[in-house]
């Protein structure tokens, strides 16, 4: 079915509306986002007779039945684990030793150990937590303000989805039916990108704050203090490596290298006498709230997808855009704006599941390459966690410290700004996202 832009926002009909009102009226309400997803699901199939309800069930189970999805409690529960036996403040202590001669030294810190911290967890909320209580009262020593060291941190967190192994690629892959391994690999260059305009941000704000100076030290001094805190820390990066060598070498699926990585980081914590067998209960608990989260809306989203694909919400989503302009740059500037917005009021895998399916034909449409589509909508919807009213790290650093909400949000808008420029040269140019790529999947 084709529509114009007009048919498309009244053809649907209340079989369609109705549910989705009722989806918002939940959120509203504040209704976990996977019973308002479920709700919304059930509300379509039945109303639109798309498909029966009883497959519901089905389709549930059968969506999350998948090999790749079992990494997501691995790479979390590797996170929890770091935390618990200390080994992320070893990325700290690496992360300052590098950066101490630098003016704003340790805000680019910061930013340094919350890429090391996503390059194993894939988490953003939990680099924002653990590396906030490490980091935030020392900015502030350093001379940083409150608000901006909170800020520094919400940003630097966002690299949890956009540097692999990434939740929301694995998410994104399995619903789109891309290799996960594939998108980590693609998303290298994005993710440090995305890691230098932070880091840019931060040098450029550190001028105007006369406290946020380096250590004054010789490039022999320099070495020596690296060499010191990385004999006392290396096997810290073990666990990283064995997460980069597994996939990029493709000796490892993400899910055999988020088993690898667990084990050996629970080995490394009995070893260094940091981790007990009595630690287990609470971070298996801790874990499994955050899979609580993401897994059930991956399941109640597989319905409502098929429903919207069989009454052709999709393809008439694509004529609907392009009756707009034909020009592919406007459609690409529609669809970033559409995922900025999303990003600042809604979480990023109910976002991927929604949104990915009635994005990707489009991006098909105009050309665009599937796997640099991918690394656009995480990208974009990572500028989400620091975007007001509720982007999720705001909230995350504001619990932390009793920081404003809105002081941090301020703050955090040179951030936003130079991740913004970041996320237009994706889209703009292919090659940043395929790169890594072997020659048959460009």
């Amino acid at each position: 079915m084709l529509w114009t832009l007009e048919q498309f926002t009244v053809e649907l009909g209340w079989d369609f509306y109705l549910p989705l009102i009722g989806f918002f009226v939940l959120i509203a309400l504040g209704v976990p986002i996977w019973a308002c997803i479920g709700v919304a699901s059930i509300g379509i199939l039945y109303m639109s007779q798309a498909l029966p309800v009883g497959v519901v069930g089905e389709t549930l189970f059968g969506g999350i039945d998948h090999f790749a999805l079992t990494a997501v409690p691995l790479f979390i529960l590797t996170g929890d684990v770091l935390v618990r036996t200390g080994l992320s403040r070893k990325f700290l202590d690496v992360a300052d030793a590098l950066t101490c001669w630098a003016r704003g030294g340790f805000g680019s810190a910061t930013v340094l150990v919350c890429g090391m911290f996503s390059a194993i967890s894939g988490s953003d909320a939990a680099g924002a937590a653990a590396v906030g209580r490490m980091t935030i009262d020392r900015l502030v020593e350093s001379g940083y303000a409150r608000p901006y060291a909170c800020a520094l941190v919400a940003a630097g967190a966002c690299t949890g989805i956009l540097i692999p192994p990434s939740i929301a690629y694995i998410v994104i892959g399995l619903v789109l039916g891309i290799s996960a391994s594939t998108l980590f690999k693609a998303a290298i260059i994005p993710g440090l990108l995305i890691l230098g305009s932070i880091l840019v941000t931060n040098i450029i704000v550190s001028r105007k704050m006369a406290k946020a100076e380096g250590q004054l030290m010789s490039f022999g001094e320099w070495a020596a203090n690296l060499g010191r805190v990385l004999a006392k820390g290396w096997y810290a990066f073990m666990i990283p490596g064995i997460i980069f060598y597994g996939i990029f070498s493709g000796r490892l699926t993400p899910t055999e290298a988020g088993a690898a990585a667990v084990t050996v980081t629970i080995a490394m914590g009995f070893l260094l006498g940091t981790l007990k067998i009595s630690d287990f209960p609470s971070m298996m608990i801790s874990s499994a709230k955050v899979n609580g989260v993401i897994l059930p809306i991956v399941a109640f989203s597989l319905p409502l997808s098929q429903a919207m694909a069989i009454i052709g919400v999709p393809q008439g989503f694509v004529y609907a855009m392009t009756t707009v302009s034909e020009n592919p740059a406007i459609i690409i500037l529609l669809m970033i704006g559409i995922l900025i917005v999303a990003g600042c009021v809604m979480e990023t895998t109910p976002n991927i599941v929604i949104l990915a399916p009635l994005m990707f034909p489009l991006a098909q449409e105009i050309g665009m390459n599937d796997v640099q589509f991918c690394i656009m909508m995480i990208t974009t919807l990572g500028v989400g966690f620091i975007t007001p009213p509720l982007g999720l790290n705001l909230f995350v650093v504001s619990g932390l410290t009793g920081e404003s909400i809105l002081k941090i949000a301020y703050r955090a808008i040179p951030f936003m700004v130079l991740m913004l420029i970041v996320v237009l040269m994706i889209a703009f140019i292919p090659a940043i996202s395929t790169t890594f790529l072997p020659p048959l999947m460009r």
